[in-house]
């Protein structure tokens, strides 16, 4: 397993999260409706939010239910539509479908399409549907870094909204937890400058969290934890507004340095390294102390958070080493702990090749363990998971992207077949999603499908939903646009889990310079999933849709997505003749293919430049926007920044493999360190061939460190027409 990135996830809790019970009572039998809520109540709130000019003509009530069984009921007359729901945000579920599947507007976290009628339409018959899982969780342990570590409250507020859209009820907030193991350990004999200087930078913190690593981009300041932990009560207080579960980090023993020596009699077992970087101690669970800590712990939890029904913690994540511990033992104090503290409570743990080992399994109540399986489209060879878990309860889960590749693509017909099969066969002890990609905000068409899931009987027929998306996402039929999604369901959305990956290719414009290179992070898969060919006939279908269209943010994102996808695919193509010609010393056809190479390049950059979520400036302004001093604004910087280059120190990035774990095709990383690692190793290859001699060695993260500390200034805005750029693009794979 890779180690930045298959780490995984969170967990999964029960359908009544604190705060729920005002407007989901555990009831044994369905209660009569509840009152509508035109304009108050979380649903309409959101609503009003998200649809300013057409939320007076919704009105929201509430279903009672048993608990576990959430359901939501649409009906209405044009320009009156009434929702009912289990819950605010299954009520906004509903909603959602009906905009989708009867107004054809759509939400996404990747654009929007609200062109609608000054009158909402009617609902010809009542819409109802029931979700057939308890569980829908959403976000991978890594996603507070890898898709914004920095983000603020308007991003989280519009994120929530969406997630509640797309049907989820548990959501795994890691924001603010530094906070808690900040106070918690000055009560067990630490400094409050020590701790700031044991948790690393914010994008850096999941892996903290996951007890590989401790540091690298702090110290943090006391501002930064207030100005976090205040981020962190917003996020949680909304979920429960809206009726989902917030998901909290459990404590399951990592300590900070010299722990033993500072609390006597207590027994720590050394981590080793992880990805270059020494790991933080173990704490014995069995030990008295760790006890103590994780009193702590959840107390100061619940002071700034207040409690939850879900925890998630991975013992021995990722070649943790359990010392002279036995691991049953170690498993069964660690449920003590998280019982003792909030009895009832469900432990997520993560589902990924060996793990959770089946010692811990048996060590612990089965019936309050979810896994969140992270192979479920992954590895063809998972076929029984009750075998597998001991019919532990545990969740299907997808993660089609890693270290927030820009790359389109996932495994959907393994999610058409596979869930409805694995969940309906006898014994199943399926009983819920996850969604957990390594970076949200992307493939927004992989969002809406894989959220379906749950709401759909039988199952899933990919080319009847591949047609209808375009509709949804676009506001109309389109024959162009029907053409071009269904290009997509066969190349980027057609993969599966057959030949053994779940996530699509990244490009080699992001590689470091190889002639040989055949991806640029070290775990991607080495090629292409599909036929680029094929690929290529969905850009000049897009441009082809009818211009009334074409003013939607979703369309701008699809056609900006598909452009650089296309473009992307041409490293691949390239790269190749580029070795050709320099193996041969053609030095005329090298420097007429290199001039090439930079070409597409640019094209890419300026494609990419037209959207605010493909721009580093803005990753970057996100950052130094959290700092209250120069120093820390350019403390904060750097940890952004070394997150999608180098990643860390010079260990992690060449022994640990960790150096464009997290590529992505931005402008300032295309335009900048990527065009200047390509230029500096062509440069060094014409030379060699004039010289007739062997190319010279290149010290890569010295340059890429330097460039991440010292880059030039990029804008935070946007800029260029999208619809220009992609017909260049299309031009230019045409000709």
């Amino acid at each position: 397993m890779h180690i930045a990135r298959r780490t995984l996830l969170g967990a999964l809790a029960g359908s009544a999260a604190l705060g729920v019970a005002a407007t989901h009572p555990a009831a044994a039998a369905p209660n009569p409706p509840g009152p509508l809520t035109a304009g108050g109540g979380a649903a309409a709130r959101a609503l009003r939010r998200l649809l300013p000019h057409h939320h007076r003509q919704v009105a929201f009530r509430t279903l009672r239910t048993r608990p576990g069984r959430d359901s939501y009921r649409v009906s209405g007359t044009a320009g009156h539509i009434v929702v009912e729901g289990t819950t605010p945000a299954v009520q906004l579920a509903g909603f959602h479908w009906y905009l989708r599947h009867v107004a054809h507007a759509h939400f996404s976290w990747n654009g929007a399409q609200t062109d609608l009628p000054g009158r909402l339409p009617g609902v010809g018959a009542p819409i109802s549907k029931a979700a057939n899982v308890a569980h829908r969780f959403v976000f991978n342990d890594t996603n507070d870094g890898y898709t914004g570590p920095y983000s603020d409250w308007d991003y989280w507020e519009r994120e929530l909204d969406v997630l509640a859209l797309h049907g989820y009820n548990e959501v795994l907030v890691y924001a603010g937890a530094d906070a808690v193991y900040h106070r918690a350990f000055q009560r067990h004999g630490y400094t409050d400058a020590e701790l700031r200087q044991w948790v690393p930078g914010p994008a850096h913190q999941p892996w903290w969290l996951l007890q590989n690593m401790s540091g690298f981009g702090g110290p943090v300041s006391l501002d930064l934890l207030g100005s976090r932990a205040a981020l962190a009560r917003k996020i949680v207080g909304r979920l429960r507004e809206l009726g989902m579960t917030p998901v909290l980090p459990g404590y399951f023993g990592t300590v900070p340095p010299d722990f033993a020596k500072r609390n006597p009699g207590a027994h720590t077992v050394p981590q080793g390294v992880w990805g270059g970087f020494p790991r933080p101690d173990w704490l014995d669970p069995r030990d008295e102390h760790f006890a103590r800590v994780a009193r702590t712990f959840y107390r100061v939890q619940d002071e700034l958070y207040g409690a939850t029904s879900i925890y998630k913690m991975d013992l021995l994540h990722e070649g943790g080493d359990p010392g002279d511990v036995p691991v049953p033992d170690a498993a069964r104090a660690v449920e003590k702990a998280l019982r003792t503290a909030h009895p009832g409570a469900t432990w997520a743990i993560l589902g990924w090749q060996t793990n959770p080992r089946r010692d811990i399994i048996d060590a612990v109540d089965k019936s309050q363990m979810l896994i969140v399986d992270g192979i479920s489209d992954h590895y063809p060879e998972v076929v029984d998971r009750e075998r597998d878990w001991a019919s532990t309860p545990y969740a299907f889960g997808s993660i089609w992207n890693f270290g927030g590749h820009t790359a389109m693509g996932a495994n959907t017909p393994d999610w058409a077949t596979l869930y409805d099969q694995w969940r309906t066969k006898h014994g199943s002890a399926l009983s819920g999603i996850a969604l957990m990609p390594e970076a949200a905000d992307n493939n927004p068409a992989a969002l809406a499908l894989f959220s379906d899931l749950p709401w759909t009987d039988g199952p899933t027929h990919l080319a009847d939903w591949f047609a209808q998306w375009p509709v949804q996402r676009y506001g109309a039929a389109d024959a162009h646009a029907v053409r071009a999604w269904d290009v997509l369901r066969r190349t980027a959305y057609g993969t599966s889990r057959a030949d053994g990956w779940s996530e699509a290719a990244d490009g080699l414009f992001g590689a470091r310079p190889d002639l040989a290179v055949t991806r640029a992070a070290s775990w991607s898969p080495p090629k292409l999933r599909y036929d680029a060919a094929e690929f290529d006939k969905a850009l000049p279908e897009l441009l082809a849709v009818a211009p009334a269209l074409r003013g939607s943010s979703a369309y701008r994102y699809d056609l900006l997505d598909v452009a650089r996808q296309t473009v992307s695919n041409r490293s691949r193509l390239l790269l190749p003749r580029i070795k050709t010609a320099y193996e041969a010393g053609d030095r005329a056809r090298f420097k007429a293919l290199t001039g090439e190479w930079f070409a597409w390049m640019a094209l890419l950059e300026q494609a990419v430049a037209t959207d605010e979520r493909h721009l580093l400036g803005r990753w970057i302004a996100d950052a130094r926007a959290w700092g209250s001093s120069a120093a820390e604004r350019d403390r904060l910087e750097f940890d952004a920044v070394s997150l999608l280059t180098v990643w860390g120190n010079r260990s992690g990035a060449d022994e640990g493999k960790l150096h464009d774990y997290a590529n992505r095709e931005w402008s300032g990383l295309v335009g900048g360190l990527y065009t200047l690692r390509w230029k500096t190793y062509f440069t060094e290859l014409a030379a060699a061939m004039e010289a007739r001699r062997a190319p010279k060695a290149i010290d890569w993260f010295a340059l890429e460190d330097g460039w991440t500390r010292r880059h030039p200034p990029y804008s935070a805005k946007p800029k260029g027409d999208i619809v220009r750029v992609a017909r260049r693009i299309a031009d230019r794979v045409r000709g």
